[in-house]
């Protein structure tokens, strides 16, 4: 263990003590060899908090130690029903409350950055902070041309701070790797480099700037969720504008209630935001925390989400997208043996696990929760027995979808805030079966060909030039006959895949055009038609199930 990360074990611990939270220290094994070095610092003593209730001291032991722990109290916050009141109500001042940096740092960066006088760069400026977060805080601004805008400018020193505490996280993470028996299943080194990455991604403003825009594309004319525009002429690495929203923080309930919105129709709109970015758009906001949503309620009864902070996004690979959405419709329609083969197929539980008992402890743990409203579901209790139910069939954890998770909970914690009595499943079924339906349309059939196509042609292109450079290695015996033997099955098999795709391409698209040409001009060739476009379809399932046996 490096010296900073054990020095910076100390600090953790030491802020710990200061603010009272002494059984937190008592319970963490891994600072044993430190707990005398600090109970004996006087230092620590005479600057305890006093007077401050346990959730103000454990929201300013979160401030102090720095942005990874807000943001880990920002997700707790979102729970409350995972929380005593008092900690909860304390834990949202993190969402968008945390000590801002002085204004005199923030206008010095900017002009910094710019190279001009602030004046020169807007009309006018707010020094005092609209909101501070862990890693960065916003001024209300007016651009030269009178538009209002908010103004994002990161925290000085930000990545040494962060680097700082994930070597702290990797750290645990190896001694977890170690020492801890569960570690294989729960895979925390993996965990942790995932989570770098996220992290580290937040601290480039213009990689956020990049995903508003394209949530902005993805929701163009939508009535449920509104994007700011960001204004790319003064967005740079370390600040970022965008247009400013008005609206009511989401969290504001009482507020919302007295202005008419439709807080049923919210909760159920922020479900179907929710998949429609998972699935349809396979491109997710992951920091829906209270303090990152907005609520215009211009018409109360067709309230709409605007949201802020795109710091964080998700996305998905296909496969990891069709197992989830398969997974979930499977739920949906409690059909836990598709849930179990799922798990197996997609190797997120190992292979030899007997699909038959796996089926009846997912039934045990999902079934009583089954069409009950949110207010009457403990889901501290299911993530105890889903827990259980992991360990015992060693599931493990899949890092890549670590912020997916994190998303849900914070959506599932939104929806208890606003409407206790909605109804999770029967809100997002209709919008994930339809984005099935709409996946396996023959339009959509279609346009994954075309989308393939150029790839098969330039395999189609490649293979004569790889083939001739073998046979002339072979020529001048400078292949290995192993190595030989094995570039030509690789060729064999290229060729098989690009005939393969090339052909189903061109079969597929003239059988369902024909067809659809049958149905468009004559009307007596109904069935015909739509035998021909069935055809069509069935030559691309026969492909994809060739193509399964060639690679």
């Amino acid at each position: 263990m490096r010296l900073r990360t054990a020095v910076r074990l100390l600090q953790i611990q030491r802020a710990l003590v200061r603010h009272g939270l002494d059984d937190f220290v008592r319970a963490t094994h891994l600072y044993r060899p430190f707990r005398f070095l600090v109970y004996l610092s006087p230092w620590t003593w005479f600057q305890r908090s006093a007077g401050a209730t346990r959730g103000e001291r454990l929201r300013l032991a979160l401030e102090e130690l720095g942005p990874i722990f807000v943001k880990f109290g920002q997700v707790l916050s979102t729970r409350r029903d995972l929380l005593p009141v008092d900690i909860a109500d304390e834990l949202a001042k993190l969402q968008d409350s945390v000590p801002p940096f002085s204004s005199e740092i923030a206008v010095a960066t900017i002009e910094a950055t710019f190279g001009r006088p602030l004046n020169d760069i807007f009309g006018s400026f707010d020094q005092s902070p609209l909101a501070a977060a862990s890693i960065a805080q916003v001024h209300a601004a007016v651009l030269k041309n009178g538009r209002e805008v908010v103004v994002k400018i990161l925290r000085p020193d930000m990545r040494e701070i962060i680097e700082r505490d994930l070597e702290v996280l990797q750290a645990l993470a190896m001694l977890a790797d170690r020492y801890w028996i569960d570690a294989r299943r729960l895979r925390p080194t993996e965990v942790v480099r995932e989570y770098r990455k996220t992290v580290l991604d937040e601290l480039d403003l213009m990689r956020e700037a990049g995903n508003a825009a394209q949530l902005k594309r993805n929701f163009a004319g939508s009535r449920m969720l509104y994007v700011p525009e960001i204004y790319w002429d003064y967005c740079r690495v370390n600040i970022m504008v965008m247009e400013r929203i008005h609206g009511v923080i989401v969290s504001r309930i009482d507020e919302l209630k007295a202005r008419g919105t439709n807080i049923a129709k919210l909760a159920e709109n922020g479900v179907e935001i929710f998949f429609t970015q998972v699935f349809r758009h396979n491109f997710f906001h992951a920091d829906m925390h209270p303090g990152n949503i907005f609520v215009q309620v211009d018409d109360p009864q067709n309230p709409r989400y605007a949201a802020v902070d795109f710091g964080i996004v998700g996305t998905l690979d296909a496969r990891d997208q069709h197992y989830l959405a398969e997974n979930f419709m499977a739920f949906f329609e409690r059909d836990y043996a598709r849930v179990a083969a799922l798990h197996i197929e997609s190797g997120w539980v190992p292979r030899g696990t007997r699909a038959d008992e796996f089926e009846s402890a997912v039934r045990t743990v999902c079934e009583p929760i089954f069409n009950k409203p949110l207010k009457e579901i403990s889901f501290a209790q299911v993530l105890l027995r889903l827990f259980a139910v992991a360990r015992r069939f060693d599931m493990q954890v899949q890092p890549q979808l670590i912020l997916l998770q994190k998303t849900l909970f914070n959506i599932e914690g939104l929806g208890r805030e606003l409407y206790p009595e909605l109804d999770l499943w029967k809100t997002a079924q209709p919008v994930l079966r339809a984005w099935m339906r709409e996946r396996m349309s023959p339009l959509a059939l279609l346009r994954r060909v075309r989308a393939q196509l150029p790839d098969t042609l330039d395999a189609l292109q490649q293979v004569p030039r790889l083939l001739k450079a073998v046979v002339h290695d072979a020529a001048e015996g400078n292949l290995r006959l192993e190595v030989r033997d094995a570039a030509i099955n690789a060729l064999r098999s290229e060729m098989r895949v690009a005939n393969a795709r090339r052909d189903a391409a061109i079969g597929a698209a003239a059988l369902w055009l024909s067809g659809l040409v049958s149905l468009k001009l004559f009307a007596q060739y109904y069935w015909f038609g739509l035998g021909q476009m069935a055809a069509g379809i069935l030559v691309l399932v026969w492909y994809r199930s060739l193509r399964s046996r060639i690679e």
